[in-house]
């Protein structure tokens, strides 16, 4: 049985080498890539069970999909469909002043068609921690229902339920991603969300600390953590807001930080780590993640734990 269950669209990752153009391109690095599968990831790296939930095309580019994820540890449980295609995105990387560049092509895509009904609830319910993201209702009307459906599902099994805002305005308006996903809170008990989304999507005003109060008091969550970039995070629980910096890092790919964070935050906390310490773990899971290409942490429990104590922090027990 997992701990953590994860539910959300894994898509083909198609990146053109050595910082290539897409237009140039003639060749490209194929990896899977998919927010919710890679906090899946990087919790099982971390020694959390994990299992990621979707529905996949019974195609050779969704067989390609399953088999990745399945080979960096974790569970897939998956309906198979004979609809829809698999997603795919392509990524251009690039410094200042052009920036990395994200193109989907995603349309019409198995997972969007995904319905509660479809899925093993008892999998979800039997589970310590059930998370999803903002990406995965953005993506169809059916996926809105859906969404709603787990985690109302996980709620009655009496699994904690963690969200990650991850607004993408490529998929939605900042006034449908509020609508959509304020609606979701009340059935959410752990919130992830960057403070530029809270910001520009909530219309909430003031710095990290500030938001993570104002969440914190006006829905009814148990935890909320504001990620603000090179500054680090903060994490709101019990009416106290902890601090946590960035750790220092060179980036060679910054895809996938987000998710590397959210899965050893939620991994620390399965331990019974308390706020700030998994904090400080997600801080350093983060900053490995950006030495490696590709959008998933391969990373691994000693070397988030040298980080951790490289900073400062005795992870003696």
């Amino acid at each position: 049985m997992s701990e953590l269950v994860t539910f959300g669209e894994t898509m083909l990752r198609l990146s053109p080498p050595d910082h290539e153009r897409l237009e140039a391109a003639d060749e490209f690095e194929v990896r899977a890539a998919g927010a919710e599968s890679n906090v899946a990831i990087a919790a099982e790296r971390l020694g959390t069970p994990s299992t990621w939930l979707s529905k996949v095309p019974e195609t050779p580019l969704g067989r390609r999909v399953v088999s990745e994820l399945r080979g960096y540890g974790i569970e897939t449980d998956v309906v198979w469909s004979h609809r829809g295609r698999q997603g795919t995105y392509y990524l251009e990387h690039a410094g200042k002043p052009r920036g990395t560049n994200v193109v989907y092509d995603r349309e019409n895509a198995a997972v969007t068609t995904a319905e509660a009904r479809e899925f093993d609830i008892d999998v979800v319910q039997d589970a310590k921690v059930f998370f999803t993201s903002g990406i995965t209702p953005a993506l169809s009307s059916t996926l809105r229902e859906t969404t709603a459906n787990m985690l109302k599902a996980a709620r009655q099994g009496g699994t904690t339920t963690a969200f990650d805002f991850n607004y993408r305005r490529k998929l939605w308006t900042p006034d449908e991603a509020r609508e959509t996903l304020t609606r979701l809170f009340p059935g959410i008990d752990v919130l992830v969300i960057a403070a530029r989304d809270a910001r520009t999507v909530l219309g909430f005003e003031g710095d990290p600390r500030q938001l993570a109060h104002k969440l914190g008091s006006q829905y009814d969550f148990t935890t909320v953590v504001v990620t603000r970039g090179s500054e680090g995070a903060v994490g709101w629980h019990d009416s106290v807001v902890h601090d946590q910096p960035a750790y220092e890092t060179d980036t060679v790919d910054a895809i996938g930080t987000g998710d590397a964070f959210t899965g050893a935050f939620i991994a620390r906390r399965l331990d019974g780590d308390d706020v700030p310490t998994a904090l400080e773990y997600a801080a350093a899971a983060a900053a490995l993640k950006r030495t490696i290409p590709g959008d998933v942490a391969l990373v691994t429990e000693e070397e988030v734990e040298a980080v951790v104590e490289e900073n400062g922090t005795d992870i003696s027990r």
